[in-house]
C-alpha cells in the first residue's frame, strides 16, 4: 500500500508551493494542509493530525517544517517518514521577535502587499524570477494580513525541537538551498546532527524555496526519501 504524502507549506503559502511534487508524486496522493487557522505552532500541529491518515510521510518547508516538528513531537508514531526543507529547529531568535510587532502592523494597516514585495519576497530566492515572485504574492495576497498575524505569532513563539529531532529514529531527509539567507546551513547542520541517520541534500541554485526554484532535483530527492 502506498504511504499517503502530507506537506506543509512555508509561512503565506499554500499548495503552490508544492505544485510541482505533487504532480509528479500523484501516486502518493499527495495533500497540503492548511496552516492558516491557528496562532501557535501546538495548534497547528494538532489541526494536522486531526485532518491527517492514521501513518503518513510528512515533509514541511520552512515554517511547514517547524509544524512537522511539532507534529512528531505530539505523535512520532504516525509520522511514517519525515522531510524538513529550509527551515529551522530553534526557537525564534530575539532580534526576529523585536520585528514581528512592526511587521504585523504594516499587514494590519493594509501594507501586506508592500512588505512582500519590499522585506520578504526579496530574500527568498537565489535569482530573481518574476514566474516565483508573482506566485509568492498571489499566495500572500490570498491568505491575507489576518493570516500573516496568526502565523507571525506562531513563528515568535516557537519552541525548541532539537530534542524532538534527536529522538525521531524514522527515515528522514534534511534538505536546503545551497543560498537559503533565511534558515541557513548552520541550522540544517544542526539538523543533521540530531538526526545523523537523515539523508542530507545541498540543491545548488536554489534559495529558500527549492521546491520551485529546482522543482526538479527537489522532486527526485523526496522521491528517493519516500522508496
Amino acid at each position: 500500500m502506498t504511504l499517503p504524502l502530507l506537506f506543509l507549506p512555508g509561512m503565506m503559502c499554500d499548495d503552490r508551493l508544492f505544485a510541482p511534487q505533487m504532480a509528479a508524486m500523484s501516486d502518493h496522493a499527495p495533500l497540503c494542509a492548511d496552516l492558516s487557522r491557528d496562532d501557535t505552532v501546538q495548534e497547528m500541529a494538532t489541526r494536522v493530525l486531526a485532518d491527517a491518515p492514521d501513518r503518513f510521510a510528512l515533509a514541511g518547508l520552512s515554517m511547514g517544517g517547524i509544524v512537522a516538528m511539532e507534529v512528531v513531537r505530539q505523535s512520532p508514531d504516525r509520522v511514517a517518514r519525515l522531510a524538513l526543507l529550509d527551515t529551522n529547529p530553534l526557537p525564534e531568535t530575539a532580534a526576529v521577535q523585536a520585528g514581528r510587532g512592526p511587521q504585523i502592523a504594516r499587514a494590519q494597516a493594509g501594507e501586506l502587499a508592500a512588505m512582500m514585495r519590499d522585506t520578504f519576497i526579496p530574500r527568498y530566492l537565489a535569482a530573481p524570477d518574476a514566474g516565483i515572485e508573482r506566485t509568492c504574492l498571489d499566495m500572500a495576497l490570498d491568505l491575507g494580513p489576518d493570516v500573516f498575524t496568526r502565523q507571525s505569532i506562531a513563528l515568535r513563539d516557537r519552541p525548541d525541537q532539537c530534542d524532538t529531532l534527536r529522538a525521531y529514529k524514522g527515515p528522514a531527509l534534511i534538505l536546503t538551498g545551497a543560498e537559503d539567507r533565511l534558515c541557513p546551513r548552520d541550522r540544517h547542520d544542526l539538523m543533521h546532527r540530531c538526526m545523523p541517520h537523515a539523508t542530507y541534500r545541498v540543491i545548488d541554485g536554489a534559495g529558500h524555496l527549492p521546491t520551485l526554484e529546482q522543482p526538479d532535483t527537489t522532486t527526485e530527492a523526496l522521491i528517493q526519501w519516500l522508496t
